[in-house]
């Protein structure tokens, strides 16, 4: 059977175009990656052969353009632990927003974080330019009335490569702008850092994205964040639009140091998770023991839908991928409807007597 068949629904293919298809993946080497490759091209095989609107293919068409540039831009630093910044492109350099923006990302790069923001002016800018040109990534959008990319992008060394990507798409870039990132600081702005900034907030709500530190930054003095903290509580909380501890994930604080501590302190003994089966395995920097076992399942024993929080070595599915076999355990039983609450399981990990003293850069996950 072709890799192609059945991977692009609805429809099917001609066998002889399945078969043209298969033997293209095979003749660019198409590998261990070979299935979806061919999926990917099925799908543009159907997007021909239905009835597809010319303006469709063309969105269909830039769009993964743009995914296929921005994947080999962040490719070099797949194992560097990266932090986005979010904020207004029209705050000024005098602002005080401004160096809190540039203090929080020099930071993070000298503890080896690198920093991804949109590239643009305002705090963009100023998260770039404390990160520095060998630690910034930039994801741009193309905008008719915005100033080219920020002046760190313009590197005029020949020891440091920019590291920018230009975007047509708002989805795109926002893709790009969270998917790489192990922790996110998002500072006073408009729309576009609101929207940001939800959608952050839903992905962790969700659990659609692995939980992740996320600080609200103000500046000393500010009410931005803790003027939505009360429409927050005023208004969506009382209408049961969200539940009252959502917002207990994130932090929101007017200090560098406390934004900094959040984003490298989750990372204090929590490393990673997989899900294997029905089994959720959170890898740790330090073995908890039995008496902090015991804690645990008697805080978190809500979470589960059956069984124990347990010590575990690395599960079959680990093992056979070689995956963070060096690492102690503990695997659950998580009700799915409890993924949002996650955080608090790991937080409370990461305050566990046996924790480590400080704090150890995440492990960045492969597929």
């Amino acid at each position: 059977m072709s890799e192609i068949d059945g991977a692009a629904a609805p429809g099917t293919l001609p066998a002889e175009v399945s078969e043209a298809l298969d033997a293209l993946v095979a003749a660019i080497g198409g590998g261990r990656n070979h299935a979806l490759i061919a999926r990917i091209l099925a799908t543009g095989a159907h997007l021909g052969v239905d009835p597809t609107e010319r303006l469709d293919l063309k969105i269909t068409a830039a769009a993964l353009e743009e995914m296929r540039n921005a994947f080999r831009l962040f490719a070099p630093y797949s194992d560097v632990p990266k932090v986005t910044v979010f904020g207004s492109a029209r705050t000024k350099d005098d602002d005080p927003l401004y160096r809190q923006a540039e203090a929080t990302a020099a930071a993070l790069a000298a503890d080896g974080w690198m920093v991804v923001t949109g590239a643009g002016p305002g705090i963009m800018q100023a998260a770039a330019q404390g990160a520095g040109p060998a630690r910034a990534i930039g994801v741009s959008i193309r905008l008719p009335f915005e100033e080219k990319p920020n002046a760190t992008f313009a590197v005029d060394d020949d020891t440091v490569e920019s590291k920018l990507v230009s975007m047509k798409y708002f989805f795109t870039r926002k893709l790009m702008l969270m998917k790489e990132s192990r922790g996110f600081v998002c500072l006073p702005g408009g729309f576009g850092t609101l929207d940001e900034t939800f959608e952050l907030l839903t992905l962790q709500q969700t659990g659609k994205a692995e939980p992740m530190p996320v600080v609200l930054l103000d500046a000393p003095g500010g009410t931005y964040w803790t003027g939505l903290r009360r429409y927050v509580e005023e208004q969506l909380v009382p209408l049961g639009m969200i539940a009252p501890d959502d917002l207990d994930r994130v932090l929101i604080t007017s200090s560098v140091d406390e934004a900094v501590a959040e984003i490298t302190g989750f990372w204090r003994n929590y490393d990673s998770l997989r899900w294997v089966g029905g089994r959720l395995v959170l890898r740790l920097n330090a073995e908890p023991s039995d008496a902090e076992i015991e804690e645990l399942n008697e805080r978190f024993g809500g979470l589960l839908a059956s069984g124990r929080i347990e010590r575990s070595g690395p599960l079959g599915p680990e093992r056979s991928d070689a995956d963070q076999l060096d690492k102690p355990r503990i695997v659950l039983a998580l009700a799915q409807r409890k993924v949002g609450e996650l955080h608090r399981l790991i937080r409370a990990v990461n305050e566990l007597p046996s924790a480590p003293a400080v704090a150890t850069p995440p492990t960045v996950p492969g597929e």
